[in-house]
């Protein structure tokens, strides 16, 4: 049975209402549990998730979109797992001349239902988000347990919260007014007004290899609930998650009485350049995009017609200065380094330490004593394959492995990267963090983005000496995160002027269960568009606020 939009709305609407609160209040709030326990999620459900994505493995995937009736599949495991999974493929011009065709009932039918669709959306997915984690793994790399939280749970939170930014920013003013002004003596001027939410047009999402749905969900959301169609492009190599958000997202589309091509699949053939065809198309009025700093500099130059909002790379930096927990500092530091095998673009890069050592709780801790005991809790967490891949996953394309090859040319090591033989997945390719200890002179080294499990320790002259790099360096080339370790609050002080300068999210003296490259969805904001790593926060109303138009028609009473 068909289901209108109004009883969506009416049935997520404690949701949408709790994420509205929470988007103003900034604290700790989470629609969707991130422990993929049998106990919240059911006996069964892993069980079911797994067998429904080695159900897509080999075959056809199952979308019926516009198409040239041709096939393509273009992802490797870096597991090793086998996929050869077949996306329809489609032209250019056939996935916006549909979108096109789906708009204009989708734009009558208003923010209320638009927002009652989506948030139906997002409950069918997480309703198979174990289908989804399993996506996501073994396409990124990640191990399960963060894929089913960055790429099930956490990817869920930042749609939501981009859908709670997007209404607030459709309700802003009211839908109709009345409007008087005295005309002295005369009868007084009234008129109605309507003011209508209108969108800009067709958009288009190009997802990331390293994060197919956390990097993507925010602009397909803020889009298609703001009435813009949306083509989602994903990364070659990381298809998967991303065909199965369509495919449940047609499905709630078709379900609700609307035209599924509100939302398509642009799977791309190798050397097709379909994302460059559809970034330039002259109906593409919103471009979403994670990746290279190359690529986004493009587009930012080149789709002159849409709105282009970008994370691409930057000089994610540390700051260590003094520290009362010597210890849970550099337990702190490795699991940021080991995580992902620091495949994040929050991952900490550069480590500012002063030549002359630093105080901390177990006296003077050399320039030596500080990289060393970082690298000695990376080595800890990576010294039993077993629990170790569980942390690192594996590697996501070549380019981090020549990354890796070509740094032992440049320092000193102070850890060294060595392969690792993933119990479970022989074929997998796993390699465990690298730390090499550089001057502060190096900038041509650690001056620029090193993506991967990669970090320098680099010895400055003092504190203000590493103050004054981190505002040259993420000055000039950006960053996503920055973190300070200091017992002396002008120094935390300094460091937080420094980082409102430059435009970068800082974290200070984190040694628990936060760290530097983790950010809160709902309190967090990821980017902050103030410096080159990104033209956009994820997720703000300047992100939902550009992505449509306000349309009044006015009659008189």
């Amino acid at each position: 049975m068909t289901e209108t939009p109004q009883p969506l709305y009416d049935r997520h609407a404690d949701t949408l209402n709790r994420a509205l609160t929470a988007i103003t209040e900034r604290g700790y709030w989470s629609a969707y549990p991130e422990s993929p326990s049998p106990r919240i999620y059911g006996e069964t459900a892993a069980a079911d998730g797994r067998a429904a994505f080695e159900a897509y493995l080999g075959g056809d995937f199952p979308l019926d979109q516009p198409g040239t009736g041709e096939r393509v599949a273009t992802e490797t495991s870096p597991f090793g797992v086998p996929l050869a999974v077949r996306y329809p493929h489609a032209g250019a011009h056939q996935l916006v001349s549909a979108a096109l065709a789906a708009l204009p009932t989708w734009r009558d039918a208003g923010p209320q239902a638009r927002v009652g669709v989506c948030l139906e959306i997002l409950d069918r997915l997480h309703k198979n988000i174990f289908e989804l984690a399993n996506a996501v793994q073994f396409t990124s790399g990640q191990a399960f347990v963060m894929a089913f939280q960055a790429g099930g749970a956490h990817a869920l939170d930042r749609a939501l919260e981009a859908l709670a930014y997007a209404y607030a920013e459709m309700t802003r003013h009211p839908a109709t007014a009345g409007w008087e002004k005295s005309a002295g003596k005369g009868d007084p001027l009234r008129m109605t007004k309507t003011f209508h939410v209108v969108p800009r047009g067709v958009a288009l999402v190009i997802g990331c290899n390293t994060f197919p749905t956390w990097n993507s969900y925010p602009g397909l959301f803020a889009s298609l609930v703001t009435g813009n169609p949306v083509i989602v492009k994903p990364h070659p190599r990381a298809v998967l998650p991303l065909a199965i958000t369509v495919k449940y997202a047609r499905e709630v589309l078709a379900e609700a009485g609307f035209d599924p091509n509100l939302i398509t699949l642009a799977a791309e053939a190798p050397g097709e350049k379909l994302a460059s065809d559809l970034a330039l198309h002259r109906s593409v009025k919103i471009v979403d995009f994670t990746g290279s700093t190359e690529y986004g500099d493009w587009l930012e130059t080149h789709a002159r017609q849409a709105a282009v909002y970008t994370e691409k790379a930057g000089l994610n930096t540390v700051v260590i200065d003094s520290t009362d927990d010597f210890a849970g500092m550099c337990r702190n530091l490795g699991f940021t380094l080991t995580l992902y095998s620091g495949q994040m673009c929050t991952t900490s890069q550069n480590i500012l330490i002063p030549a002359g050592g630093i105080e901390t709780d177990q006296g003077h801790r050399s320039f030596d004593e500080v990289a060393g005991g970082i690298a000695a809790a990376v080595g800890k967490l990576t010294a039993d394959p077993a629990r170790g891949v569980e942390l690192t996953g594996a590697i996501v394309n070549d380019g981090v492995l020549e990354r890796l090859a070509e740094v032992t040319k440049v320092g000193e090591p102070v850890l060294e990267s060595r392969a690792v033989t993933h119990p479970t997945y022989a074929d997998a390719v796993v390699r465990t963090p690298t730390i090499v200890k550089l001057g502060a002179g190096d900038t041509e080294t650690y001056g620029r983005e090193w993506f991967g499990p990669i970090s320098f320790a680099i010895a400055t002259d003092s504190t203000a000496h590493s103050l004054e790099l981190l505002r040259r360096t993420v000055g000039e080339k950006g960053a996503l995160t920055a973190g300070v370790y200091s017992t002396d609050e002008s120094v935390l002080d300094a460091t937080e002027a420094v980082a409102v300068e430059v435009g970068v999210h800082l974290s200070c003296n984190l040694t628990g269960g936060v760290f530097v490259n983790q950010s809160a969805a709902f309190s967090d904001f990821h980017g902050s568009g103030a410096n080159a790593a990104a033209n956009s926060a994820l997720t703000d109303g300047a992100y939902v606020a550009n992505r449509f138009r306000i349309v009044q028609s006015r009659r008189p009473v």
